[in-house]
């Protein structure tokens, strides 16, 4: 079984020069928990997961409005939250390899590339998605 047969074509992204909170308002529009930052060539140069995002966020538990968050999450760039140090995987390798570096990283997803240029993203969610029509003796 192949990445590309498995991975997720249609992959929201972010450029650099945006704030945190966009990331917010892609992954609650898109049900997303992982959004591949781009350059302004559209070459990957970082990722922000749903974890990031609540790091970067003022605590939940603080006595602080929905409103104060937002305001906060406008202040903050992406630069310094986003993840720099990406793993990928290309689209004609395993999905067990894709699990494997998944499971060895301690990540939820992999964006796939060719030549740099970013053509899918494989997460946990789509290996569960195989594994749930695996045939069960």
């Amino acid at each position: 079984m192949l990445v590309r047969d498995h991975m997720t074509k249609k992959v929201f992204t972010i450029r650099t020069d945006k704030m945190l909170v966009a990331v917010r308002e892609i992954m609650h529009w898109a049900h997303v928990r992982h959004v591949p930052v781009v350059d302004p060539r559209g070459m990957l140069v970082g990722i922000i997961s749903h974890r990031d995002l609540l790091h970067a966020a003022i605590s939940s538990a603080a006595d602080v409005s929905e409103v104060e968050r937002t305001r906060h999450l406008w202040k903050v760039s992406i630069e310094p939250i986003m993840k720099k140090e990406i793993q990928t995987i290309g689209p004609d390798d395993s999905v067990q390899k894709a699990a494997l570096l998944m499971r060895r990283s301690k990540i939820g997803c992999l964006p796939v590339v060719v030549d740099d240029k970013m053509v899918g993203i494989i997460t946990e969610y789509d290996l569960l998605g195989i594994v749930e029509k695996l045939q069960v003796p």
